[in-house]
């Protein structure tokens, strides 16, 4: 048995178009009738007047026409009646009809909601949202060096393991020995290659080259004062990868090295985007937390580089200024001044 509609609301389907019609008939019958009786009554008028010919004939045309329309204008505005009472009947039986059926697309959503909300999960669902748990705790733990806006990744330094790997390259083994004095020396090239940062998580090289130059003091604290420096530039949307500094050439550093400044070694401030320039400077003025840490950075840059310098080959120093810890403090120092 059907269930009863419930009250006030349309039933769908009977504003069929055999409705329709038949509201249409009733208004043109109406209209019909209206004008039959209005036909009539002028012909009653007129059979009145058949024995008054003189009062017609001497009608001008102006009076003629006034006539006409007095005959012929109601049977206008009866149909003219008719039609309007159509569309109104019309306009309000399709305004029902888009109302009946939002209703039901309103009922039809809630009860799809209602039974997903109900549904038991499937398996296959629950699995995927534990990979994707288990997914984001590992890139949580693994130190992600890359400042690359092209591959829509950002500065993500792991603080967990250079902290960790620092601890332990700076842990005392008995007798007061530290551990760094066994440690053996750290290559130039795993040094360039450390203070370029790992490129991705598939980096092998770069993270086997990081930890080993955090195993050694100094130079870990190069690392962790270059990380976080390129941390708070990444929030100003300021990538290392995106500059193109002006090379300068290996003569230039060994100046720097040696302890020149200002104009002597400007070169080195080939940083031309006038956007990053303009927005470290802005940062250096207004947050005390990043100056200091800027300050910081330039400090171990340069009595880790002038470490460096001393017995570096020109090659070695050409790779060595295309790092991004190079770029960060090509940026940073034409911001502070260094080579005014």
């Amino acid at each position: 048995m059907a269930e009863p509609q419930e009250k006030g609301r349309p039933v769908a389907g009977i504003y069929s178009v055999q409705s329709r019609d038949s509201g249409s008939r009733a208004a043109d019958r109406i209209a019909a009738i209206l004008t039959a009786v209005w036909i009539v009554l002028v012909g009653g008028f007129l059979f009145v007047m058949r024995d008054a010919p003189e009062a017609l004939s001497g009608l001008d045309p102006v009076q003629f026409v006034m006539v006409l329309m007095a005959v012929f204008l109601p049977v206008a505005m009866i149909w003219i009646g008719a039609w309007a009472a159509k569309s109104s009947r019309i306009m309000r039986e399709e305004s029902a009809r888009l109302q009946a059926a939002i209703d039901a697309l309103r009922q039809s959503y809630i009860a799809q909601q209602k039974a997903l909300e109900t549904a038991p999960r499937p398996d296959v669902e629950k699995k995927l949202e534990e990979i994707a748990a288990r997914t984001k705790e590992t890139e949580d733990r693994i130190a992600t060096f890359t400042s690359s806006r092209e591959k829509g990744e950002t500065v993500k330094i792991s603080h967990e393991i250079v902290r960790t790997a620092t601890e332990e390259g700076q842990a005392a083994l008995e007798l007061g020995t530290p551990a760094e004095a066994l440690q053996p020396p750290l290559s130039r090239a795993d040094f360039i290659r450390a203070l370029n940062f790992p490129e991705d998580v598939d980096d092998v090289d770069g993270f086997a080259a990081l930890r080993l130059a955090l195993k050694h003091r100094d130079t870990a604290k190069l690392v962790q004062a270059a990380q976080d420096v390129l941390t708070l530039l990444s929030e100003e949307g300021i990538y290392m990868d995106d500059l193109r500094p002006d090379r300068a050439r290996p003569e230039v550093w060994r100046a720097f090295a040696a302890g020149e400044r200002g104009r002597a070694v400007a070169p080195l401030g080939g940083i031309r985007d006038r956007s990053s320039l303009a927005l470290t400077a802005a940062r250096m003025r207004a947050d005390p937390i990043f100056r200091d840490a800027a300050h910081h950075f330039l400090r171990q840059f340069d009595t880790r580089f002038a470490e460096f310098a001393e017995g570096a080959t020109d090659a070695e120093i050409a790779a060595f200024s295309s790092t991004r810890t190079a770029r960060a403090f090509m940026l940073l120092g034409r911001v502070s001044g260094t080579f005014n």
